[in-house]
């Protein structure tokens, strides 16, 4: 039966034409899709090679938080945040918003020094996060041996939610707002002539139309490659573990992250934890298997900070990618050539938590309005002179 529905999906006619196509069907193109429809514009089209959140979208903790270290990513996530947390009533659907905080674990003076730096910036615009003792995080997450960090930065506004639920909203009120979406529709060429977009070629037909929006992920450097454009995205595998349900159940736990091992975990909804670990040796690809060989790594950064955590039982996980440019920073713009092609993609894990933000973004570069944030420093062409920033992928984890 299985088979027998995608059959049907796939013979689905396309459009012949279409006013702007969206290239992914993640929680990014989700966003777009509905503030693109919600803003008026019609002749939306989203295509998704897959499934609706089949890509990095389905495999996220879900983390949500204002906690960063610049501005920029200050806004995205403050303004993000107030959506996920209106999301019932706009788009109108729910996400299972948990505002439990975040929690970053600090093992040394040095580290201490470049959160008490954040913290003055993030209060400055209206974080209310804060450092606190390593005996208050206990107190937050009983997990810890507050004897591993000098202290411990807090935000009680941030948390976590559903990214699936989230993808699922937005384009059921993007679909009942006029915008159409196909899946199991992987792009394979797009047409362009005279510096302009012109038409998408899909296995089930071409699509002409004016202007495209490539929000695909990890695979964008390939569409982006199909318009001549850069997007320097590299696929980056990251991993999850399910302890399953747990007796006792978990207390209520901030989201709790190790700033230097990247060790996460937080409460999964049904009596167990989520738990993630950025293994540093993990190679570049798009390899998107669960295996249990991160776990070690994974128990030794936790018997440092949270013993307790490393000794639980691991039933289960997933996979996903992240999608990683040279500076962990998004790439959020229009190319100079061809004209209308616009992106957003290169997240490097915070795409689900800038999404809503993100949308509105897209909408007004593709409206020709000014939009609530400067973006011209997330352009695409930054990396234009060659410059790669070094450190390792995690750096930008703040």
């Amino acid at each position: 039966m299985a088979s027998t529905a995608t059959s049907a999906k796939a013979r689905v006619p396309l459009p012949e034409q279409a006013d702007v196509v969206i290239i992914g069907g993640g929680v990014i193109g989700a966003s777009i899709a509905f503030h693109l429809a919600e803003g008026g514009v019609t002749g939306v089209l989203l295509l998704e090679r897959d499934r609706p959140a089949s890509g990095s979208s389905g495999k996220p903790l879900g983390g949500v938080r204002a906690q960063f270290s610049d501005p920029l990513n200050i806004r995205l996530g403050l303004r993000s945040l107030d959506a996920w947390r209106d999301f019932a009533r706009r788009p109108g659907a729910t996400v299972g918003l948990e505002s439990v905080g975040y929690l970053f674990l600090l093992g040394d003076d040095r580290e201490l020094a470049v959160f008490t730096e954040g913290v003055r910036t993030q209060n400055a615009h209206g974080v209310p996060s804060r450092i606190i003792t390593p005996r208050a995080a206990q107190e937050l997450c009983p997990y810890l041996d507050p004897g591993g960090i000098v202290a411990a930065a807090f935000s009680p506004t941030d948390g976590y939610a559903l990214p699936r639920s989230a993808v699922t909203g937005y384009l059921q009120a993007a679909r009942r707002l006029g915008a159409s979406v196909r899946t199991h529709c992987p792009v394979t060429a797009l047409d362009t002539a005279d510096g302009a977009v012109q038409a998408v070629h899909t296995p089930h037909g071409t699509v002409r139309t004016p202007a495209v929006i490539c929000c695909a992920g990890a695979w964008s450097g390939a569409i982006g490659a199909m318009a001549g454009v850069d997007l320097p995205v590299t696929p980056l595998r990251r991993q999850i573990a399910f302890t399953g349900p747990l007796r006792p159940a978990p207390p209520r736990i901030p989201f709790t992250l190790d700033f230097d091992s990247t060790l996460y975990f937080h409460s999964d909804g049904a009596g167990g934890l989520l738990m993630g670990l950025s293994d540093p040796g993990q190679q570049p690809g798009f390899q998107r298997e669960f295996t249990r060989e991160w776990l070690a790594p994974f128990r030794t950064a936790a018997a440092r900070r949270a013993p307790e955590i490393a000794r639980l039982p691991v039933v289960d996980g997933w996979a996903g990618l992240y999608e990683m440019t040279p500076d962990r920073n998004a790439l959020i713009g229009e190319a100079r050539r061809p004209g209308r092609f616009l992106y957003a993609t290169g997240f490097s894990g915070h795409g689900f938590l800038q999404a809503p933000a993100v949308g509105e973004l897209v909408r007004d570069l593709y409206l020709g309005r000014e939009p609530f944030l400067d973006v011209g420093p997330l352009a695409a062409t930054r990396f234009d002179d060659g410059t790669r920033p070094a450190g390792r992928p995690e750096a930008h984890i703040i």
